[in-house]
């Protein structure tokens, strides 16, 4: 039995990087060897074991056969004559199929037989062999990593065998659960507008979400986004959240808050009217398909609808502040709120010029939904009870005292917003 340590931890080593989780390659033993040595079986498809102590995975090596169409369709073997290089030859990409054993002395010695050192000080991002081409997750696993990567290239082999894939239809038997983990996390990267880039390269955009890809080549109105088109502005709103650090729904948000561009009709164009309701209804048939996780659907579709309003929301008067807080749902989620105003501000500084420029919105719109708080809501619903009202009646009572004291604060100097970029749609 031989046990070599292989894949991210070994390339994220040999660039510096932080090592998160480690894992293990057995070569020469069998299940029942490891049950023997204390090691717990958790692998369902292929034998995945967890050592006793440190509970690290730990896999026999093995190889993939393909048998069927999308990820799904391999028959793995593991036996004891299974080779090191046979489980890395399986791998996808070489920077990911490098191993590291260590000898009884401590010395540790380097396994590359597929030249992933030589790739890792290219910056290259190289698949091992033409095995690639049977696992289409691999397209969004390479597209993740150059988000991850930001100074590493595709190589052009690579590049052209996943465009081989997309038109074969390799793309299209990807299952939502493992299209979704994979674009989440890219989304996480630190440029994930570089994911999109590769995805849109090799053709795979336009099968996972075309309501994305069309918008590359809309036209927008350059007063107000000086890049010009909508895909390049989407983009830079993304990387945008990622220099924020913003968390995941907001950077879905991000993603998807200008589909409803891309349907314009052409006689509008380059101006979009309507295109919140448009991109609400698109990114609710995205997220159904994909199975985007409740938060995230939720805040994407407040954002969608409403960033426009938000952005102008130093035009709004009292009664129509009270109702933008309200279509928000504000009042009862607020810290939902401050995730809408990031997904907003990202989209207001991802246009080119505007970068570095301030969003007081935000601070303005947190500061009327103070004002608002501050309203004691179960005083007036006494009183109005008191009265004989209830249900609507009660509401209505309640939004005017919301509506009164919003006044009150616009009219004591509430912050302007006249030094926010332009950002009318």
């Amino acid at each position: 039995m031989q046990i070599y340590m292989v894949g991210g931890a070994v390339r994220d080593r040999l660039l510096g990087r932080p090592e998160n989780d480690h894992d293990w390659v057995v070569v020469g033993a069998t299940p029942e060897d490891m049950v023997a040595r204390g090691f717990v079986p958790v692998g369902r498809d292929f034998p995945v074991f967890l050592h006793p102590q440190t509970h690290e995975e730990y896999a026999l090596a093995r190889t993939e056969r393909k048998n069927g169409r999308g990820y799904r369709g391999f028959v793995v073997q593991t036996s004891p004559d299974v080779t090191l290089e046979d489980d890395l030859a399986r791998r996808d990409l070489t920077i990911n199929s490098i191993a590291t054993s260590v000898d009884v002395t401590g010395a540790e010695t380097l396994i590359d037989p597929y030249g992933g050192v030589r790739d890792l000080q290219g910056r290259v991002l190289r698949h091992v062999t033409e095995a690639f081409r049977e696992d289409p997750v691999r397209i969004l696993r390479v597209a993740r990593f150059a988000a991850r990567f930001t100074d590493f290239s595709v190589a052009p082999e690579t590049m052209q065998l996943m465009r081989e894939m997309v038109a074969h239809g390799e793309a299209d038997h990807l299952v939502a659960e493992r299209v979704w983990q994979e674009l989440s996390r890219g989304l996480m990267e630190p440029q994930p507008s570089r994911m999109f880039d590769v995805l849109r390269a090799c053709g795979a955009l336009a099968v996972l979400l075309p309501e994305l890809n069309r918008l590359w080549g809309v036209p927008q109105r350059p007063e107000y986004h000086p890049e010009v088109d909508t895909g390049v502005h989407v983009m830079m709103v993304l990387d945008m959240a990622a220099r924020l650090q913003a968390p995941l729904a907001v950077r879905f948000a991000c993603l998807v808050h200008d589909l409803g561009k891309g349907t314009t009709p052409a006689d509008l164009l380059p101006r979009h009217i309507g295109h919140e309701q448009r991109s609400s209804r698109l990114l609710q048939a995205v997220a159904e398909r994909l199975r985007v996780p409740v938060d995230c659907r939720e805040l994407a579709d407040v954002v969608a609808r409403e960033h426009g309003n938000i952005h102008r929301s130093g035009e709004l008067g009292a009664a129509a502040l009270v109702r933008l807080l309200e279509r928000c749902d504000a009042i009862r989620k607020p810290a939902r709120l401050d995730a809408i105003l990031l997904a907003c501000e990202c989209d207001a500084r991802g246009r080119l010029g505007y970068e570095e420029a301030p969003y007081p919105q935000r601070a303005r719109i947190n500061a009327a939904l103070a004002a608002v708080q501050a309203v004691v809501t179960s005083s007036i619903a006494a009183q109005a009870a008191a009265q004989g009202l209830q249900g609507p009646k009660v509401g209505e009572r309640i939004h005017a005292a919301r509506v009164r004291a919003l006044q009150a604060w616009l009219d004591a100097g509430a912050p302007a917003t006249h030094h926010s970029p332009p950002t009318t749609h």
